[in-house]
C-alpha cells in the first residue's frame, strides 16, 4: 500500500502540503513571467511560419536585396483565412519532418490572439500547466494525495519542462499525451492505489451513480477515449511517441496479462485514427525528404551510451542549460542521473514496493530502452538528438520514479528532501532565465533603429530561413532597410555586384552578420571562413568606403544566445561623407 504525508507529525504533513503547492503555484508563475522574456529561437520562428499558413508564400533571399518588412507579413494569419489557409498549414508540412496537430494548435490560437511572443507562448505556457495538473492526477491516482502534489511540483519547476513550457513547439504537448494516456492505462488496468481504483468503487459504489456495474462501464468509456484520444494526439504531434506508444503495449502486457489484447486493441484504435494524415501527409514528406532519417545517423560504438547519460542528465539536472554546456558536461550529469535513478530503484526494492516500482520503471525508463534498442539497431541516433528533446515523453516517468522513492523511503526526511530538490529545480531554471542572453536579433534590431529612416543594407552570411525570419521578425518595419542573404562562398561576389551596380550608392549604412553557424552550405574549415572574410572587406573597401585605406566598422559587437546558431559577429558601416 502506498501513502500519502507521514501522519506522525500533523505540523510537518502541512508544512510538506504548502511546500509543495507553493512548488507547483511558483513553476507555474515563472512561466507566466517569461513569457515574452526571450527571443523565439531557430525552430520556433518555423513553428511560427508554418503555423500561419504561410510557409507556402515564403520565397527564400537571392543575389538581389530584398525588403526586410515584405517577410513580417508573414509570421500573421491572413485576415481572410478560411479553410484554403488550413489546407496551406498542411502543404507548408509536406517538406517538415513532422505530424500538424501541434502547428494546426498554434493556427487557431494565433487566429484570436495573434503572433506576438506573449501571445503564441501562452499556448504552450497553457497545455504544459494542464501537463502539471495531470501530473497531479496521474500521481494520486498511483500514490496517493501526497504522490500527486509531489510529482506534479517536479514537473512544474523541472528545468527542462519549465524550458520547452516556453517553447512554440512540440515538445510540452507531447508531455501531456504521455501523462493523460499513462493515466487512461492505470485506470483500465486497475493500478490505482486502492483508495481510488475500480475495484474500490466496486465494493463502496457512490450513492449518486444507478449501479456499480454503470460506473464501471462508464469509466472504461471514458478511459478509453482519453487513451485512445492521447495516443492519436501523440503520434500526431511527433513520430517518435510511436516508441511510447510501444511501451504502452509493453505496460499492458506485464500489468493485466489475462485482458492484455483488450488495452492494445485500443492502442491500435489510436494508431488507426494517424492513418489519413500517414497516408497523404507522411509519404509525401518523405518524397520531399528522402533521406528523413539521415539527421539521426550515428557513429555508433559509444554514442548511444553517451546518448542516454547526456539526455537523461538534461532532463533531470541541467535543463536547456545541455544547449550551450560541454558535451562532457551533459555526460556527468547524466551519470549521477543514473545513478540516482538506480539508488531510488534499489531502495524501492529492498522495501519491497515492488509494485509502485514496477510502474515507475515501465513508464520512465522503458520508453528510453526502446528508443535505445532501436537506435542501435538501424545505427541512428534519436535519443541524444537536440539534447534529447525528441524524448521528453521519458519525463513523467523517471520524475514518477523519483516521487516514488520520495514518498516511501525519505519518511521524516521527506520535506527537507522534496525541499532541496525542488529548490535546485528552480534555482537552475531561474539561472537559465536571467544569465543566459536570448536577444540577439534585438541588439541588430536597436542598430537599425538608430537610424530608421537611413538607406541599410544587412548583409548576413547565412541563407537559412530561421536566421531569415528571426531578422524579420524583430526588426521594426517602418525601416529602410533591405536584405542580402547569401550562403558563405557566394556573399562576397553577390554584394560586390549589388554595391556596384544603380542602387548600390543608395546605402548610407552596411550591417554586416558574420554567422558562427550559418546552418546551410557552412563552410568547413577555419582557413576557408577567413579567406571569405577577407573577400568581403575587400569588396567592402572598394565598392562601399571607396577607400584605399582599410574600410574599418563604426561598430562591433559579438552576438550570443543558448546555442551556436546563435552566435554572431555584428558589423555596422557607415559609407565615408554621409
Amino acid at each position: 500500500m502506498s501513502r500519502s504525508f507521514p501522519i506522525f507529525k500533523p505540523p510537518t504533513r502541512f508544512s510538506l502540503e504548502l511546500l509543495l503547492i507553493a512548488g507547483i503555484a511558483i513553476g507555474i508563475l515563472l512561466r507566466l513571467l517569461n513569457l515574452g522574456s526571450r527571443e523565439f529561437w531557430y525552430d520556433e520562428v518555423l513553428s511560427l511560419l508554418v503555423s500561419s499558413g504561410q510557409a507556402v508564400n515564403y520565397d527564400g533571399p537571392g543575389p538581389v536585396p530584398v525588403v526586410l518588412r515584405e517577410y513580417t507579413a508573414l509570421f500573421t494569419v491572413p485576415l481572410n483565412a478560411g479553410v484554403q489557409t488550413i489546407a496551406n498549414v498542411f502543404k507548408g508540412l509536406v517538406s517538415d519532418v513532422h505530424p500538424p496537430l501541434s502547428f494546426l494548435f498554434l493556427h487557431f490560437w494565433m487566429r484570436l490572439f495573434g503572433s506576438s511572443e506573449i501571445a503564441t507562448r501562452g499556448l504552450i505556457a497553457l497545455i504544459s500547466a494542464g501537463a502539471v495538473a495531470s501530473a497531479y492526477g496521474l500521481g494520486r491516482f498511483l500514490l496517493g494525495r501526497g504522490g500527486g502534489l509531489i510529482l506534479a511540483a517536479l514537473l512544474a519547476t523541472n528545468p527542462y519542462y519549465l524550458s520547452h513550457s516556453l517553447n512554440i513547439r512540440m515538445y510540452a504537448p507531447l508531455v501531456l499525451w504521455a501523462i493523460l494516456s499513462a493515466w487512461a492505462m492505470l485506470h483500465l488496468t486497475n493500478m490505482g492505489n486502492g483508495a481510488e481504483s475500480e475495484e474500490n468503487e466496486e465494493k463502496n459504489p457512490s450513492p449518486l451513480t444507478r449501479s456499480p456495474a454503470h460506473t464501471l462501464t462508464r469509466s472504461r468509456l471514458f478511459w478509453s477515449y482519453v487513451l485512445i484520444g492521447s495516443v492519436a494526439a501523440g503520434l500526431l504531434t511527433q513520430y517518435l511517441f510511436a516508441h511510447w506508444v510501444i511501451t504502452l503495449g509493453i505496460f499492458a502486457l506485464v500489468f493485466d496479462r489475462r485482458r492484455w489484447w483488450d488495452r492494445v486493441l485500443r492502442l491500435g484504435i489510436g494508431v488507426l485514427l494517424t492513418l489519413p494524415w500517414a497516408w497523404w501527409g507522411t509519404r509525401q514528406q518523405l518524397r520531399n525528404r528522402p533521406n528523413l532519417g539521415g539527421q539521426f545517423d550515428s557513429a555508433g560504438g559509444l554514442q548511444h551510451l553517451t546518448d542516454v547519460a547526456q539526455t537523461l542528465g538534461n532532463h533531470l539536472v541541467l535543463g536547456d542549460w545541455g544547449t550551450s554546456l560541454p558535451v562532457w558536461v551533459s555526460t556527468v550529469a547524466g551519470t549521477i542521473a543514473i545513478a540516482l535513478l538506480a539508488a531510488c530503484a534499489i531502495s524501492l526494492w529492498r522495501m519491497g514496493e515492488r509494485r509502485s516500482l514496477l510502474v515507475a520503471f515501465v513508464l520512465g525508463i522503458v520508453p528510453l530502452l526502446v528508443a535505445l534498442t532501436i537506435d542501435v539497431v538501424t545505427n541512428k541516433y534519436t535519443v541524444g538528438f537536440g539534447q534529447g528533446r525528441t524524448l521528453i515523453f521519458i519525463l513523467p516517468g523517471c520524475l514518477l520514479l523519483i516521487a516514488t522513492w520520495l514518498l516511501h523511503a525519505s519518511g521524516r526526511w521527506l520535506p527537507t528532501v522534496a525541499g532541496g530538490l525542488l529548490l535546485l529545480y528552480l534555482t537552475v531554471g531561474v539561472g537559465d532565465y536571467t544569465l543566459r542572453s536570448r536577444a540577439m536579433f534585438h541588439e541588430v534590431a536597436d542598430l537599425i533603429r538608430q537610424a530608421p529612416t537611413t538607406p541599410t543594407l544587412v548583409a548576413m552570411n547565412s541563407n537559412a530561413w530561421g536566421h531569415v525570419l528571426r531578422l524579420a521578425y524583430y526588426t521594426p518595419p517602418n525601416t529602410s532597410v533591405k536584405l542580402l542573404a547569401r550562403a558563405p562562398a557566394k556573399l562576397a561576389p553577390s554584394l560586390e555586384k549589388v554595391l556596384q551596380g544603380a542602387e548600390g550608392s543608395k546605402y548610407s549604412r552596411l550591417i554586416f552578420l558574420d554567422s558562427a553557424k550559418p546552418v546551410w552550405s557552412a563552410l568547413k574549415t577555419e582557413t576557408q571562413k577567413q579567406t571569405e572574410k577577407r573577400k568581403i572587406e575587400k569588396v567592402l573597401q572598394t565598392a562601399f568606403c571607396n577607400s584605399k585605406q582599410p574600410c574599418k566598422p563604426t561598430k562591433t559587437k559579438q552576438l550570443s544566445g543558448t546555442m551556436d546558431i546563435d552566435q554572431f559577429t555584428v558589423n555596422l558601416y557607415t559609407r565615408p561623407g554621409k
